[in-house]
C-alpha cells in the first residue's frame, strides 16, 4: 500500500494506459481522480472497479487543454479528498491523425501540441501549488519523442519531445520544493491508440523487431508509472524512462 493516504490525479484516466494507472494506484491505497473528456462510461466503469476492490475514486470531466477546466479538475480533487495532491499523472494526449508536413496545416499542428504538451503544462501549473514535499509528477512522453515517430507522426513526435524537455525543466525548478518530475516513454503498447492509428501488419513488424518479440501491455506501463510516482523512486527526477521491450535505447 505504497500510496496509502495519498491523492492522485490521472488525466485521460478512462481507458487504456490511463485506466490501468488509475486501478494500479488505487490498489496501492491512493484516492484517485479519474479525469476524462468524452469517455464518461469508461470513466465510471474505472471508478466502479476501484470501488469494488475497496478503493476510493471519482470521475471528473475536464478538457485539459482549457485552463478553466483544468482548474475545475483540481478544485474538485481537493473538495473530494482534501487540500493536498500527492501524485499527478499527465496521461491525456493522442496522435489525432497521421499527417505529413505537406498534409497538415497550422491549426492541426497546434491542436496536437495543445493536446499533448499544453495539457501537461496546464495540469502542472494548476496542481503544483497544492503539492508538497515528497509529491511526484509523471508525464507520458513517447519513444516517438526520441526517434521522430513513424510515418505521419511528425506533430505527435514533436509534442512528445517537448514533454520530455518540459519534464527536465520542471524537475530542476520543482526539485528544491521536494517535488519530483519524471516521464515515461512507451514504445508499442497494445492499446486503442494503435488499434485506431496503426495497421495490424505494421504492429506485427514492430513486435518482430523488438527484442522481446511482442507489444507491451497497459498494465506493464502502469507498473512503471506507479514506481516513478512512489517513494521507491525518491532519488529519480528529470528522467525520461524507456519502456519499449528493447526496441530503442536512449
Amino acid at each position: 500500500m505504497k500510496f496509502a493516504g495519498k491523492v492522485a490525479v490521472v488525466t485521460g484516466g478512462s481507458r487504456d494506459i490511463g485506466r490501468a494507472v488509475c486501478i494500479k494506484l488505487a490498489s496501492e491505497g491512493a484516492s484517485v481522480v479519474v479525469n476524462y473528456n468524452s469517455n464518461e462510461k469508461d470513466a465510471d466503469a474505472t471508478v466502479a472497479e476501484i470501488e469494488t476492490a475497496g478503493g476510493r475514486g471519482i470521475a471528473f470531466k475536464a478538457d485539459v487543454t482549457k485552463p478553466a477546466e483544468v482548474d475545475a479538475l483540481i478544485a474538485a480533487t481537493r473538495e473530494a479528498f482534501g487540500d493536498e495532491i500527492h501524485v499527478l499523472i499527465n496521461n491525456a494526449g493522442g496522435l489525432v491523425a497521421r499527417k505529413t508536413l505537406a498534409e497538415m496545416d497550422e491549426d492541426f499542428f497546434n491542436s496536437v501540441m495543445q493536446l499533448n504538451t499544453t495539457s501537461t503544462f496546464l495540469a502542472c501549473k494548476a496542481a503544483v501549488p497544492f503539492m508538497g514535499e515528497g509529491s511526484a509528477i509523471v508525464n507520458l512522453a513517447s519513444l516517438a519523442g526520441r526517434d521522430g515517430g513513424g510515418g505521419g507522426a511528425l506533430a505527435y513526435a514533436t509534442s512528445k519531445g517537448a514533454v520530455m524537455t518540459l519534464t527536465r525543466g520542471l524537475a530542476k525548478e520543482l526539485g528544491p520544493k521536494g517535488i519530483r518530475v519524471n516521464a515515461l516513454c512507451p514504445g508499442m503498447i497494445a492499446t486503442g491508440f494503435h488499434d485506431k492509428f496503426t495497421p495490424d501488419a505494421a504492429r506485427e513488424n514492430v513486435a518482430n523487431a523488438t527484442p522481446l518479440k511482442r507489444q507491451g501491455r497497459a498494465e506493464e506501463t502502469a507498473d512503471a508509472i506507479a514506481y516513478l510516482a512512489s517513494d521507491e523512486a525518491s532519488f529519480i527526477t528529470g528522467a525520461n524512462i524507456d519502456i519499449n521491450g528493447g526496441l530503442g535505447f536512449s
